[in-house]
Order: structure tokens, then C-alpha cells, then sequence
């Protein structure tokens, strides 16, 4: 790797903190999805979500979007399956299955995302992976079971997968998708704006579903609580979770920006604990601990695989 290049990545540290942020935004996002789902109809918290985030990154994202909007004519496909799959049917779908079935099954599907990225990835992107990231993935993953079954794996056997579970293994697989797909948009475009054309995208596509969840009499219940909810979804896992993602994925890849989403569980712990008075029990510390090393032996890896896995880097 040249100097030009090395210029133009960021620091260990500085990946590890972009790509830290966006599963603790993103475990207050189910957390508070599931809570106020009562309130809330799904396509109407998409929709305000999407609409909050339009607002605070447009005063950012406003000249970008500007300047590439020849690119986004040219790469008018890619940008439209990212924002369709990865913007607006992802939470949606999410928010959807949170109706239908429990937490912990949500969050075991969600620990799929890391195994689909690699799978669709090896199976149609021609994508290189070491021993080391295999290796980082499956201890990882061992981790978000202990957390999920609370130590017990015999509660395994116990999973019965309802509609709500399929509906949310059906947004595990447009995020993973999204992730693969974002790859293919050039580096030169603006992240920034990229974001701000995704989001527009995202809310044009949910403006008839929300009017048709509208008048089909899911009214929405404004109150102190849903609003404050509604503003986090629209500000921290939206705008400051994407976008840091959207960084995180440029510089490293799509196979190693995906394993960190098995820090969901453990912020989602640790989040219980903090605001729900939760207690926090040995599986919770040995699960951590393993999605930890998973992470660590996936991130550290020796020179030459460093170099296998540059084709997705």
C-alpha cells in the first residue's frame, strides 16, 4: 500500500470508533421500536424517522448533493436498490416484525447479518475472506448466543420462529445486501450526500404506504413519550449510525464493517442494565468477551491476509 493510500484511511483507532457507534444507536433502535410499537404504527415511525434525519443532515448534505448529482444520474441504479433495501425497507421491515415476535428472537436474527454479508458476498461478489475472519466470525457469533439464550444453549432447541421472525430475517437480508451493494458506489462521491439522496429516496417510497396505513386506521398516539422516541430514531440511529457506517464500509469493506454488528447484544445489555434496571449476569460478561476476541481476530490479521481481503477493501 502506497502513501497516498495509507493518507487516506483512517487510523486503527478512528475505524474501530466509526464502526463501534452505529450498533449502539442501532440496539436503542429496536429497544425503542419494540417499546412504543403500541403507539406507533410501523410505515408512520419509518416515515418520521426518515423525515427528522431528511432535516438534520440536509444543511450538510445539501451542496454535496449538489455538486454529484451528475454522479448519482450515473450510478442511478446502485444509489436506488441502497436506498430502497438499506433506507427504507430495512427499519421498516424491522419495525414490522417487532409486532409479531420477541426480542430475543429480533436479536438472534440480527446476528444473521454478518453470516449473510460473507455468504452472498463469497456466492456472488467473488469476495476473498481469510481463515482469521471465519474464525473472528464464528467466536463472535458464539458470544451473541450466550448473551441471547442466557448461557443456556439448550434454549436453542426452544426457538420457535413465528411470521414477526421471518419479516425481520427478511430485513437481516436487505441490510446485508445494502452493505454488499454500497461497495459498488465510488469512493469520490460524497458520503454525506450520498445519504441525504438515500434518505429522499427512502421517504418518497414510504409517503403511500404510510397513507395507506393512515387510512386503514393505524393512527399513530402523540404523546411526550412517542415524540421523544420518534426524535431518537430520526437523529441517532439514523443520520449518525448511517453515516458512520457508510464511512466505515468505504474504508475497510463490507465483510469486516459487517462483523460489528454483533456488538448489538452487548450494547443492548449493557443498555438494559443502564435504563431498565436489569441485571447483569457471568453469560453477559463471557458474551461480551467472545464477541470482543471475535472482533479482535478479525481485525488484526497478518500481512498477506490484509492483502487477500484488499479486494473488498
Amino acid at each position: 500500500m502506497n502513501k497516498a493510500t495509507s493518507s487516506s484511511r483512517l487510523t486503527e483507532t478512528g475505524i474501530w470508533l466509526i464502526l463501534t457507534l452505529p450498533p449502539l444507536f442501532w440496539a436503542g433502535n429496536f429497544v425503542i421500536g419494540r417499546a412504543i410499537h403500541a403507539e406507533i404504527p410501523p410505515f408512520t415511525l419509518s416515515l418520521g424517522r426518515w423525515i427528522i434525519a431528511f432535516a438534520c443532515i440536509l444543511p450538510f448534505a445539501w451542496q454535496p448533493m449538489r455538486r454529484d448529482w451528475q454522479k448519482y444520474c450515473h450510478y442511478r441504479w446502485r444509489i436506488l436498490a441502497v436506498s430502497i433495501a438499506g433506507v427504507a425497507s430495512f427499519n421498516t421491515l424491522v419495525y414490522s416484525g417487532l409486532h409479531y415476535t420477541t426480542a430475543t428472537n429480533g436479536i438472534l436474527l440480527n446476528s444473521c447479518i454478518p453470516i449473510l454479508i460473507l455468504l452472498f458476498g463469497v456466492l456472488f461478489y467473488q469476495l476473498r475472506i481469510t481463515l482469521m475472519q471465519v474464525l473472528g466470525l464464528a467466536i463472535s457469533f458464539a458470544g451473541v448466543l450466550t448473551i441471547i439464550l442466557h448461557g443456556d444453549w439448550q434454549r436453542l432447541l426452544a426457538l420457535d420462529f413465528s411470521t414477526g421472525d421471518l419479516i425481520i430475517f427478511m430485513a437481516m437480508v436487505c441490510w446485508a445486501l445494502y452493505t454488499l451493494w454500497l461497495r459498488g458506489i465510488p469512493a469520490e462521491i460524497n458520503r454525506i450526500g450520498l445519504m441525504g439522496i438515500q434518505i429522499l429516496i427512502a421517504i418518497i417510497a414510504l409517503l403511500p404506504l404510510y397513507l395507506w396505513e393512515l387510512r386503514h386506521g393505524s393512527a399513530p398516539i402523540w404523546n411526550q413519550h412517542s415524540l421523544l422516541a420518534l426524535a431518537y430514531v430520526g437523529i441517532f440511529p439514523s443520520v449518525i449510525a448511517y453515516s458512520l457506517y457508510t464511512i466505515g464500509v468505504a474504508q475497510v469493506g463490507a465483510a469486516r464493517a459487517g462483523l460489528f454488528i454483533h456488538l448489538m447484544p452487548a450494547f443492548g445489555s449493557v443498555l438494559s442494565v443502564l435504563f431498565l434496571g436489569e441485571s447483569l449476569y457471568l453469560f453477559h460478561l463471557l458474551g461480551i468477551a467472545a464477541i470482543l476476541a471475535g472482533l479482535f481476530l478479525s481485525n488484526h490479521q497478518p500481512s498477506q491476509a490484509k492483502l487477500l481481503h484488499g479486494q473488498d477493501s
